[in-house]
Order: structure tokens, then sequence, then C-alpha cells
């Protein structure tokens, strides 16, 4: 079996199921994942069956004590001056607001160097990381150091990851964009020399993990209406507009109830608060539910048993929750985006409709209690969606052909006859 190295940060966490089930399907392709991440989760980060597992078998290269640090020094000096001063030469013309965020950078080279120690020992090659924020440093100067590739993978939008993503794309040996979106902000934003190798491949699920034990029943107007929604309790989800949406369901006579599974995100603790304020004002406590962080079991019963799954988010970059729910056969109706609107063809397999707007999330809620039969077939081809573009296979195929591809591979936009037909796969190529 061949073998990469996988980094993955703060892993595993709430979100991060996807990166299993991706892993999983590399190993079906006889690709073993050695598990490496920036340093552990907080505890309870994450609920699921596999959490405990997944952290055993996690190799952690922070916090960096004295017999690792001394072990990395002896990797750096082992690699010899011309790394040394490859590296330096990165971290003194690194775009950089302050000596600080300089010696943050620098800090990535020891672990950088730990990570070649490992490599070494446990045989792989190339190592694919789950970011453009700090942990693509560690790709950074694993490659000026010791010669291995790495590849990343942007989750959403660039600006997120911090600066210097022209160094970070430069010297990877590929790199997956989840969306066309975001490969056209890409595009946009970095030097020519870092787009000439992006595969495109979304995130995905595995369907068989989501499964319906009964079929989907459309919800009537004069019975309860059960909305589920997953994300973690952070503004840029909008939950706020959804509790506010559910106000709007009830003045009108619908007996709406929402239940909420997501991870309260520690730097917002004063959001979980606003939300509670907010289900007080409107007299919701016994409508609304906040389940905070649960299992992947909990997530699809929550599914099964819901009518409608709704995500309020600002701008999602695509969205796994609303992949896991279509895979459910249940109706999605979610706020629209470039990425989104890529997976969710309205009236077709759900509900599009513009962010921060509570009473066309409550009209879009309405309109599909006066149609059940629309209800039915957006169900049925949510799962179609799922099944042909959105699993996690088709990520895990990217990562195969990625680390296969010719260093100075050079492709051509596709054409939009050719987008049409890697639609089948969701899989593409590009570059600027």
């Amino acid at each position: 079996m061949n073998r990469i190295g996988y980094l993955i940060p703060e892993f595993p966490g709430q979100t991060h199921a996807f990166f299993m089930r991706e892993r999983e399907e590399l190993r079906r392709r006889d690709v073993e994942a050695v598990l490496y991440s920036t340093r552990p989760p907080a505890n309870g980060a994450a609920r699921h069956d596999w959490a405990e597992s997944a952290r055993k078998q996690t190799t952690y290269l922070t916090p960096v004590g004295i017999r690792k640090l001394l072990a990395a020094l002896l990797t750096i000096v082992a690699c010899g001056p011309i790394a040394w001063f490859r590296c330096l030469k990165i971290i003194a013309t690194a775009d950089c607001g302050s000596f600080k965020e300089r010696l943050r950078i620098a800090a990535m080279v020891p672990v950088a160097a730990t990570l070649v120690r490992m490599a070494n020992r446990s045989g792989w090659t190339h190592l694919h990381i789950h970011s453009c924020a700090n942990a693509a440093w560690v790709g950074v100067f694993l490659q000026q150091l010791s010669g291995l590739t790495y590849s990343l993978t942007l989750h959403g939008p660039l600006h997120d990851y911090g600066s210097n993503q022209h160094l970070k794309w430069r010297f990877a040996h590929f790199v997956i964009v989840i969306t066309r979106e975001l490969i056209e902000s890409a595009q946009q934003s970095l030097p020519d020399d870092c787009l000439s190798r992006i595969l495109l491949a979304p995130m995905g699920v595995e369907p068989s993990r989501f499964v319906r034990s009964r079929p989907y029943m459309p919800a009537t107007k004069d019975g309860v209406v059960r909305l589920v929604s997953c994300g973690r309790i952070n503004p840029c989800k909008g939950h706020d507009d959804l509790i506010r949406a559910v106000h709007r369901l009830r003045q009108r006579g619908v007996a709406a109830e929402l239940t909420i599974c997501g991870a309260t995100d520690g730097r917002r603790l004063d959001y979980l608060d606003q939300l509670h304020s907010l289900i007080q004002e409107f007299h919701l406590e016994q409508c609304v539910q906040l389940t905070g962080s649960v299992s992947e079991d909990r997530v699809r019963q929550e599914l099964e048993r819901a009518h409608f799954f709704c995500l309020a988010s600002h701008k999602e970059p695509l969205g796994v929750a609303t992949m896991e729910a279509m895979a459910m056969e249940l109706p999605v109706i979610v706020t629209e985006s470039p990425g989104v609107a890529e997976m969710v063809t309205s009236g077709v397999n759900g509900v599009l409709v513009p962010a921060c707007s509570p009473d066309l999330m409550a009209d879009a809620v309405l309109d599909l209690l006066r149609h059940p039969d629309d209800c039915s077939r957006m169900a049925v081809n949510g799962r179609l969606t799922i099944e042909q573009r959105f699993h996690s296979g088709v990520s895990a195929e990217a990562i195969i052909n990625g680390i296969g591809l010719p260093r100075e591979t050079r492709v051509s936009h596709e054409s939009p006859a050719s987008r049409q037909a890697s639609a089948a796969t969701a899989v593409g190529v590009l570059t600027k």
C-alpha cells in the first residue's frame, strides 16, 4: 500500500467527518494517509464515535518539547546549508506586518523538520494539508528542507487563510479547490506562477452513511413542521436569521420547531448568548433547541426526523452539512452564494434564498408546505446530486491524480462543453 502524510489542523473536530471519509476512500484506492495535526483540539471538540480512535492515530506536531526540538535541529543540520538558505530566504522575503509574525513563520521550520524525520520513518514522500493557513507553512518548509512534495486544499475564501498565499501555493505540487468560484478568486489574487496546478474537487460525503430508515414524508401546514440546521455557533452561520424565520412562521400559524446542531465557537461566546436572548425575546424556548457538539449519528437522526434542512449562512463556500441533508433525501432551503449554487439548483434539488433574509426563508418554507410533491421531488434529486458529484471519492481521486502530476503541468481552461462533461465526475483541472 502506498503512503502519504495527511495534515489536518486541530484534528479531530466537530466538522472533520469529511476528512475521515476522504481518508477511508484513499485507503480503498490503496493509499494509506498517515494522520498528523498541528495540535490537539480542545476536549469535547468532536462527539463522533470515531473521534477517540482518530486522536490515538494522530501524531501532533506541537507543542514541541525539548527532546523534539533537539531532534528537529539535528534534522535541520542534516539537511545542509542549501536547505538552510532556502528557508531563510523565504522567511526574509515573506510579507509580514511585524517582526513577531516573522518569528512565528520561522517557528514552522523545526515543526517541518520534525515532519521530515517522521516521513523518513514512515516511508511517505508526499504530504497533503487540509488548510491554506499556518499549517501550509509546514508544507513550504518541508519541501525546502527535504525536497518532499506537499499539496493543499482550499476550503473557503482565500483571505480567511492569512497572508503569503503566493508562497504557500508557489511551492505546492498541486492545490485542490472546492468550487469554481474559489478558483476564479484565486486567479484574480495570485500571480500566474502559483496557478499552474489547480484541481477542482468539492468536499463530499459518503452516501452509504446517510441513508433513511423510512421514506421521507412531507410536512403539512397544520402539523408540526420540523426544521434542522447544522453549523458552528458563529455569526457567519446566520443562526439568528433562522430563529427569526421560525418566529415569522409561528406568527403565521405554522407550528415550526428548529434544532441547531453545532459546536460553540470559543472565540464567539457572545454570539451564543445572543441566540439565547433572541429565543427568549420571541418566547421560543420550547421550539428552538441548540444541541451543541453532537456525533455524526445524532446528526443523521435529526436529519431523518426533520421536514426541512435550513442553513442561513451569510456566505457558505459549499457546505458539507447541506450535502449530508441532501444525501438523506431531505429538502434543503439554504442561502445562496456562488459556491452553493454549484451544488443546489433552486427548484430542482433545493431552494436558494438571499442571505440575511429571515422573511424570505420563512416564505420558502411556507411555499414548500403548499407543494408537498415538490418536496418529494427535491428530496430525490438531492440524493442523486450527492451520489453523482459530491461524494468523498471525488476528492480522494483528486489527491491521487494530483500526486501523479508532472511538476510543470500546464492545463488550459475547460470549455463550457468540457465543464458539462466533467460535472459527472466533479473533478477538473484549471489554470489561468
